[in-house]
């Protein structure tokens, strides 16, 4: 039986010599954008890790296997009807022979097992709002917590309860470091989440952080990147679009989808431009974190 992961030749030379990867989700590819937009966001974050001096391993499920590294030929076959993948879904994605586009926490699932310790992201899974009649909790927390990576996010997805979030990530022992802000960004807008456990003023700070952190058994560690651009009016678009999605019955997986569609045409694309801008950045960020790190080692 051949082995489940597929690991690019340019990822793996970069890991045996100790070089700087950043690992790139594929969900965002396939759902959070309007088809044809997530592949170019895609290979916009490839190029700003390269800029950055790390290199790029977007991650996915094609043809039987947990593909490491994709190129563009392979990004293209990330469409919305691939199935959105998580840590439970990887081995039977690739068995079943599917498209899987993976969420952070199947990103970080396939991290764990090849050794990447950066990954950019727009934002984290948490609790869904309404928890306490449908706990509804991402795996993306679990899987942050048991794998020693960075993750770089504009903090939680907008969907989110980022208050309860904020304090299960407290809970699981995950240090929450806000890069040059004190509280966590929820996700469109700048300020007005929670408290960070920690402030730092750029990525070699978080790094070194990151280092500490791991010396001491410690597993994953969210850096939160604040948006460049700030979009304060966003919330009650938010809830008009969740509360759509319930009139739909649009439930599970698909809720995400389709509020952001949602969002990007009732804001006049303003919701969409930002999302692409804060996909990118972290992405940059995530690989000046990896190329901090490298040079600790």
């Amino acid at each position: 039986m051949n082995g489940i992961l597929d690991v690019a030749d340019e990822v793996r030379e970069a890991l045996a010599a100790g070089r700087p990867v950043v690992a790139l989700e594929t969900t965002l590819v396939a759902h959070g954008f309007p088809a044809g937009r997530g592949v170019e966001v895609g290979l916009t974050s490839e190029r700003r890790v390269r800029d950055s001096g790390a290199v790029p391993s977007t991650i996915g499920v094609l043809d039987g296997a947990v593909r490491v590294g994709v190129g563009r030929r392979e990004l293209e076959r990330f469409t919305p009807d691939a199935r959105k993948v998580g840590p439970r879904d990887l081995a039977a994605c690739a068995s079943q022979g599917a498209v899987g586009a993976t969420t952070v926490g199947g990103t970080l699932a396939v991290c764990a097992a090849v050794g990447i310790r950066a990954l950019g992201t727009g934002g984290l899974g948490g609790v869904h709002r309404g928890w306490q009649e449908n706990p509804d909790v991402s795996p993306d927390l679990r899987a942050l917590a048991s794998t020693q990576a960075v993750v770089v996010s504009s903090g939680a997805k907008s969907l989110l309860d980022v208050r309860t979030t904020a304090e299960v990530l407290e809970s699981l022992g995950i240090p929450v470091l806000g890069l040059g802000t004190d509280e966590l960004p929820l996700f469109y807008a700048a300020r007005g989440g929670p408290p960070v456990s920690a402030r730092v003023e750029s990525a070699t700070e978080a790094a070194g952080i990151a280092a500490r952190h791991w010396e001491l058994g410690g597993r994953g560690l969210l850096v939160a990147n604040p948006p460049a651009e700030s979009l304060d009016d966003v919330e009650p678009l938010i809830a008009d679009g969740l509360a759509e999605a319930e009139r739909r019955g649009i439930a599970g997986q698909a809720v995400t989808p389709f509020v952001l569609s949602f969002l990007h045409e009732r804001s006049g694309g303003r919701t969409l431009e930002a999302n692409a801008r804060l996909v990118a950045d972290n992405a940059a960020v995530a690989a000046e974190v990896a190329v901090a790190y490298a040079r600790l080692r």
